[in-house]
């Protein structure tokens, strides 16, 4: 079975910053991408950053240039440096994770249980 643990969210003064990690655990065969989302309260979810095996990243618009993904592919964690936070970042976070559980097998989205992020203004 496949579990995604989050951690490292919190509230922090606007300016200030965050560190969010995610570590895959489990039977699988291979992770192809992992990312963040999050979802404020009455807003639908929206992607945050997303980084491939390879290393190719991708950020939504509204946090460009100050958050960063980044991932350790040995021990099948993703991080999310988060930099210059402002109040409408306040959402609840969620690692995803696009994997396959057998050679050749489909891409299974995976999601983490969520963890707030709290920026006060």
């Amino acid at each position: 079975q496949v579990q995604l643990v989050e951690s490292g969210g919190g509230l922090v003064h606007a300016g200030g910053s965050l560190r969010l990690s995610c570590t895959v655990s489990g039977s699988f065969f291979s992770i192809n991408a992992m990312g963040w989302y999050r979802q404020a309260p009455g807003k639908q979810r929206e992607l945050v950053g997303s980084i491939t095996i390879s290393g190719s990243t991708a950020y939504g618009d509204s946090v460009k240039d100050r958050f960063t993904i980044s991932r350790d592919n040995a021990k099948n964690t993703v991080f999310l440096q988060m930099n210059s936070l402002k109040p409408e970042d306040t959402a609840i976070y969620y690692c995803n994770s696009r994997l396959t559980a057998w050679s050749g097998g489909p891409i299974i989205n995976y999601w983490g249980q969520g963890t707030q992020v709290t920026v006060s203004s």
